[in-house]
């Protein structure tokens, strides 16, 4: 098990405009995300994309294996020789789709990783290449959720979810996980109130994952979390900012109509329409200037149990998506920092910086064009041989004949004797080790892996201290398997063809009478989507 920490590059870009216009625009966006990995030399990369293959599915997303292709054949990742996919593009399927995609890349130097495999319940080694897409719904490398329609009935359709992975990184586990939550449809809505109803449905959506994570069969894990947020400014707190001294003006046109803020000669100054949001210095105010940062305020709900490195960059959203505009925010939507890496709290202590590196948290592409949203990346060094750092285990010491006994929750545990199999463990007196065993599958072998567990206490992530575990890979044997173990070789077929798929696009519309799902046009006659699996040796 290696000792030093691993430089990591976390990125979150939402993709969707810029298959709006492949042929510039998505060697444009490559170059700009490889420059950055040359520029910060991590050796473990992850990319969450959101809206991958663009708004309109069914024209773009065959784009989507170029897209795959320019990262996987370029220089710059060459050394990258462990890479893993997951593009979730089959848009029959409604109730499952979210068109996410996790790109994860290893440079050949790390020898020690492993992904949790969330039906298996165990790790397994990570070699090769392999690119999951189209039905990727069986691939149990990694959960993928979409909000469910029942906890969000007022969003008619929609792709938002997430889909997360679980990583061994040189004896030290974390959980990725990429999410999309909600957006502002209308301005005129979102300035009503603050938290507007958009703002109080991410909160929802964003609890309801939290919460998932907390309690599931999995066992807590220290987590990092970087997506498309969709988190906006107090909408009527910046407008409240951005018209003191003006006059107010409702302009209708036909079924159209608009809020225009007008100064002592009557020049506009400000307007608000549905899809309008506009300052005659639209750039240089909120691009330039600092004061928007006391607007951004969804994140405090969750400050117990998020953290967030300081946010020292524009906006990330909406951009002007010509290529020939670099950095113009577009006038629909007042700039917001959709796009964020976040933290659990036990995640903190994991990410640091080395000798003169510090932790970079910044965005991609600032002075070039990258879609309406610019990618935001988080960079800094991964802690080795951490193990599995649980955020809320329980702990008790009953005091009897004087002798301490701690109740540990180790999660998942792996048993000699499968009746025997259970989560909670009894040791003696503090601080004795505890073990927990995992079954590792590799290509043609399986091994166990040990983890010596002991104690920490750390704040917990709801608001109260507590002891939790934590644990480093001490050594790897090979056992014979036993009864109730099962084996899965990886594919090393190099023929396998990646699955094409097309689809429908969607306004995603909130509180608007939208054609439902069971009236769109009928795939029958489409080719059926299944899983494939891509492996390149």
């Amino acid at each position: 098990m290696a000792s030093d920490s691993v430089p990591i590059l976390l990125v979150t870009a939402n993709v969707g405009s810029i298959f709006e216009d492949p042929s510039i625009m998505l060697k444009m966006w490559t170059k700009e995300f490889l420059e950055n990995v040359i520029r910060l030399k991590p050796k473990f990369v992850a990319l969450h994309c959101q809206e991958v293959g663009g708004k309109n599915y069914e024209e773009s997303m065959q784009h989507v294996e170029y897209f795959v292709k320019l990262l996987m054949e370029s220089d710059e990742l060459t050394m990258f020789d462990k890479v893993r996919i997951y593009l979730d593009e089959d848009y029959s399927s409604a109730e499952n789709f979210t068109a996410l995609g996790n790109f994860y890349f290893i440079h050949e130097s790390i020898s020690d990783v492993l992904m949790w495999d969330f039906e298996e319940l165990c790790f397994i080694a990570v070699e090769g290449k392999e690119v999951f897409a189209g039905n990727i719904e069986d691939v149990s490398t990694k959960e993928k959720s979409k909000f469910p329609q029942d906890f969000f009935p007022e969003c008619k359709w929609s792709r938002k979810g997430f889909q997360r992975t679980r990583w061994n990184l040189n004896g030290t586990v974390f959980d990725l996980i990429n999410i999309h939550l909600f957006h502002d449809a209308s301005n005129f809505v979102a300035m009503e109130n603050f938290p507007s109803v958009y703002s109080k449905t991410r909160q929802r959506a964003l609890e309801y994952t939290l919460d998932r994570f907390h309690n599931d069969k999995h066992g807590s894990a220290p987590f990092f979390l970087f997506g498309d947020f969709n988190f906006r400014t107090d909408t009527k707190g910046v407008i409240k900012k951005l018209s003191e001294g003006l006059n107010e003006v409702k302009v209708e046109n036909g079924k159209n109509c608009k809020l225009e803020y007008t100064d002592s000669s009557s020049q506009v100054v400000f307007s608000v329409g549905k899809k309008e949001f506009s300052h005659f210095k639209h750039q240089s105010i909120f691009a330039e200037e600092p004061w928007l940062k006391e607007f951004d305020k969804e994140m405090e709900d969750f400050c117990g149990q998020l953290f967030e490195f300081p946010i020292n960059f524009p906006p990330s959203y909406p951009f002007v998506e010509d290529s020939n505009v670099r950095a113009d925010y577009m006038q629909t939507r007042c700039p917001a920092w959709c796009d964020r890496v976040v933290l659990s709290q036990t995640a903190k202590p994991l990410i640091s910086s080395k000798d003169e590196d510090k932790v970079e948290y910044s965005l991609i592409g600032i002075n070039s064009c990258m879609g309406d949203h610019k990618p935001v990346y988080l960079t800094g060094y991964l802690t080795s041989g951490a193990g599995r750092l649980s955020c809320c285990d329980s702990y008790s010491k009953p005091n009897t004949n004087n002798d301490e006994t701690v109740l540990f929750d180790l999660g998942p545990v792996e048993s000699e004797n499968q009746e025997d199999k259970g989560t909670i463990a009894e040791i003696g007196p503090i601080p004795t080790p505890l073990t927990e065993r995992f079954i590792v599958k590799r290509v043609h072998s399986a091994s166990i892996v040990e983890v010596k567990v002991g104690l920490v206490k750390v704040n917990s992530c709801r608001g109260n201290d507590s002891w939790r575990s934590r644990s480093c890979s001490v050594s790897g044997v090979k056992p014979p398997l036993r009864a109730f173990s099962r084996m899965r070789l990886i594919s090393s077929e190099a023929s396998l063809t990646r699955v094409q798929s097309h689809h429908s696009s969607s306004s995603e519309e909130w509180f608007e009478e939208e054609e439902p799902p069971s009236s769109r046009p009928s795939i029958s006659s489409k080719k059926k989507h299944h899983k494939r699996c891509c492996v390149i040796i």
